[in-house]
């Protein structure tokens, strides 16, 4: 049966993909004072006097807010707040499944960046973080920005960062297999919008010698006019040779490629051009860039996809979990720089060198002990650049 078809008969039987599930038994008089009134004053006036004991007197500590707008929601793009909710709960019984925290899905009814800013904001004293979903560019990192300045709890938009980490946690295992040194390599990025940028801002936090970003309009470059203003910040810290051109100029020569963009706008000639052992992620879904065998066929040595059905697919969902249960642990008041290097790191760890091969360079995405490693290496990486709180 067709995999849509599948789903939507599952979704009818499901009415729901998580529910509230109670902590505590009520079952007599004295187990609900105790629940509930009279007893629960006592917990409320203690959170009064130390707001911070919210942490350890409610399920805060473990509490994520899933949240979205509707207005980019997978491949979909801007189909509302009601119709994403499937998705914003799928992700929710993933941070579950994967990582035993809890997350609750929020769909907000507003495009407008302030209005749905001040909506977060207003209800973040109840989570421990926020993971922004399928919001879309540029007006998720104005959003996500006003937020980390207004909420003293980690914000992250799962749609960059999440992205970012796991890229660059394939391309480090993918280097080692080609010999190549990141400070040596040239990158191109495909798609300039939320993930593209991210996933820029990752390479170069890793090191890496250049990078080479291309829109719709061709290279990127410094100097040039932008419609999408966070562009002009990315010009001044990419492509470094000041290349011009389109996306065939901007790979030749190229050590790898990151396509977050549209379907099939790789050609083997393309792939051909690039430096000797190209590594092609080519991450549009369902349809890449260049399907594998094509990319193979014309030279490439390693190929990942954002697809379940090939090798080495490129998937969130070994970074969001682990990142989150590391930040909450220690009550981090941000997921900042450090904490995202030390989950790509974490998570290329995961797979012992003598394991690489040019089909396997990132974790099995059903592997939950990789939600562990990376909670202690962004944990460890909070406390050391100083925004844990415990």
């Amino acid at each position: 049966m067709d995999i849509m078809q599948s789903s939507l008969e599952k979704h009818y039987e499901w009415k729901g993909k998580i529910e509230v599930v109670s902590r505590c038994t009520v079952e007599n008089s004295s187990q609900l004072s105790l629940a509930y009134t009279p007893g629960v004053a006592q917990p409320c006036l203690e959170i009064q006097k130390n707001p911070d004991l919210s942490y350890d007197l409610t399920r805060r500590a473990n509490l994520v807010a899933v949240i979205t707008d509707g207005s980019a929601v997978l491949g979909l793009g801007d189909i509302g707040p009601r119709a994403s909710m499937p998705v914003m709960e799928g992700k929710c019984a993933l941070f579950k499944e994967f990582a035993g925290v809890d997350a609750f899905p929020l769909c907000v009814n507003t495009q407008d960046v302030d209005e749905f800013v001040r909506t977060v904001e207003l209800i973040s004293y109840s989570f421990g973080g926020i993971n922004l979903e399928d919001i879309s560019a540029p007006r998720c990192f104005e959003i996500e920005q006003k937020l980390k300045e207004r909420c003293d709890i980690p914000v992250f938009h799962d749609d960059q960062h999440g992205t970012a980490i796991v890229a660059s946690a394939a391309m480090l295992n993918a280097a080692k297999l080609c010999g190549k040194d990141f400070k040596d390599m040239t990158l191109v990025i495909n798609g300039a919008g939320a993930a593209g940028c991210a996933i820029a801002k990752q390479f170069i936090s890793l090191g890496m010698g250049d990078i080479i970003l291309v829109d719709k309009d061709g290279i990127i470059c410094d100097g040039d006019e932008f419609s999408n203003p966070s562009h002009y910040d990315m010009a001044k810290v990419t492509n470094k040779t000041h290349r011009k051109g389109l996306l065939a100029d901007a790979m030749k020569g190229a050590d790898a490629f990151i396509g977050v963009s549209r379907p099939k706008l790789v050609t083997p000639e393309m792939i051909q051009s690039m430096a000797e052992k190209p590594i092609v992620f080519a991450m549009a879904n369902p349809t890449p860039e260049i399907m594998p065998d094509e990319a193979k066929a014309a030279g490439a040595y390693i190929v990942g996809t954002g697809r379940s059905d090939f090798p080495n697919q490129i998937n969130n969902v070994v970074a969001f979990p682990g990142v989150f249960k590391g930040a909450l642990a220690v009550r981090a008041k941000d997921i900042n720089e450090d904490m995202k290097r030390a989950a790509s790191i974490a998570i290329a760890s995961a797979v012992p060198a003598d394991k690489l091969t040019p089909d396997f360079i990132l974790p099995n995405s059903f592997d939950k002990n990789v939600a562990n490693i990376v909670a202690e290496a962004v944990a460890e990486a909070a406390r050391k650049s100083g925004i844990a709180r415990i």
